[in-house]
């Protein structure tokens, strides 16, 4: 009996909103899907929430790494008195190695419909390029 009390006092503890949501939240950002097409890699992923403008992708020492922060607020009042007020501010990021080879001109990316869609070719060429931003269509 005392060891049933003691296992619920944990399953408790550890089912407070504070471990459990922040785990579920971070499980449900940036899921990607990979696919290999024959001749390209298609990376797909989505960024619900997120506009174009909020989203970044950036080819750096052969990792492809994509940045998505944005502000926003949600706010409800009546004429006098604030019922809620709410903000939110965050970012993810989240790296992929593509290899050495691979320049920016090699990847197309569009946003559209809260899904990142980045296509690169399964064979680079074998030059080093220097970290720059890829415009998102």
């Amino acid at each position: 009996m005392l060891l049933a009390r003691r296992n619920n006092l944990f399953d408790e503890f550890f089912n407070d909103p504070f471990f459990t949501d922040t785990y579920h939240n971070r499980q449900s950002l940036m899921k990607t899907d990979i696919e290999d097409d024959g001749t390209n890699y298609v990376i797909e992923i989505e960024l619900p929430g997120y506009k174009k403008e909020d989203v970044r992708a950036e080819l750096k020492d052969g990792y492809l790494t994509i940045y998505a922060e944005t502000v926003s607020e949600n706010e409800v009042k009546d004429q006098k008195n604030y019922i809620r007020r709410e903000r939110y501010s965050g970012s993810v990021k989240r790296s992929f190695y593509v290899g050495s080879g691979l320049k920016q001109e090699d990847v197309k990316a569009a946003f559209e419909n809260g899904i990142l869609k980045l296509v690169f070719p399964k064979e680079a060429p074998k030059q080093i390029e220097e970290n720059r931003y890829i415009a998102i269509e």
